[in-house]
């Protein structure tokens, strides 16, 4: 089973040494999905900078909706904090402790899990937003977690001009259309994460153009990077049984200002 079930997703804990700094990662993260438990644990329990394994003990049960949960830390020894909690669970094998970027990890991590991946694959994404692993970014289309598609093209979100372009042009099903961006300030986050949500909820391949530029609709890090500002266009590029309703659901976004 590659995406978790439709009653459970995978939750999220953020263990930071400063309990501004975990639930400022936290809050960030969960604006990209707002139905994931995502749970800062920060500093000790007298208020200081550390770690309060009794606190993340706690998280770890409250973010398991049944799914499971990843843990994403800020520095080693609160790496051994998390390490630690998840061993003395009932079973540690539904939480994974990842080594990740911290505040790119958890986006990636949070948008894996609200388009509904499975624990492994909400790992990979927050392993991959670091450029440490593949980032599986559609279990739901046929990739694997190497991020290819079916094509064998790459779908990390790394691709960009001059990595490994895909020609979809040459792609016979590929459906393609030139979409506004009429929302004032354009690929920003939020708007990002609500597209890449919309792809992650579809058998398609996406990919989204600016320029010279390209990245992987599935990747809300990669979209963000872009830059494509408000007024402009981008060019969105779709393969797969659902390329053609892909397409049609990023022009809606499009056309309401991605709700912004």
């Amino acid at each position: 089973m590659t995406a978790a079930s439709e009653t459970s997703r995978v939750g999220l804990v953020v263990v930071s040494h400063s309990e501004m700094l975990a639930s400022g990662v936290a809050e960030l993260a969960g604006q990209m999905a707002p139905d994931i438990a995502v749970l800062p644990v920060g500093g000790t329990e007298e208020g200081g900078l550390g770690t309060d394994y009794g606190a993340v003990v706690e998280a770890l049960a409250d973010a398991d909706s049944g799914a499971g949960v990843v843990v994403l830390y800020d520095l080693g020894s609160a790496k051994m904090t998390a390490e630690m909690a998840v061993e003395s669970a009932d079973d540690p094998s539904r939480y994974t402790v990842v080594d990740a970027s911290l505040v790119e990890g958890a986006v990636a991590a949070a948008v894996a899990a609200q388009g509904g991946a499975a624990l492994a694959a909400v790992a990979a994404a927050a392993e991959g937003a670091s450029g440490e692993a593949p980032v599986a970014v559609h279990d739901r289309a046929g990739q694997d977690r190497t991020g290819q598609d079916r094509t064998g093209q790459d779908r990390t979100g790394q691709g960009r001009s001059g990595q490994g372009r895909p020609a979809l042009s040459i792609v016979p099903d590929a459906v393609s259309a030139e979409v506004l961006l009429t929302n004032e300030v354009g690929l920003h986050a939020r708007p990002a994460a609500l597209l890449a949500r919309t792809v992650a909820q579809l058998d398609a391949d996406v990919v989204v153009r600016y320029g010279d530029e390209e990245a992987n609709a599935a990747s809300v890090l990669a979209l963000m990077g872009l830059g494509a500002p408000g007024g402009r266009s981008i060019t969105v590029v779709a393969t797969g049984k659902d390329a053609g309703e892909a397409v049609r659901r990023i022009e809606e976004l499009a056309e309401r200002g991605f709700d912004d």
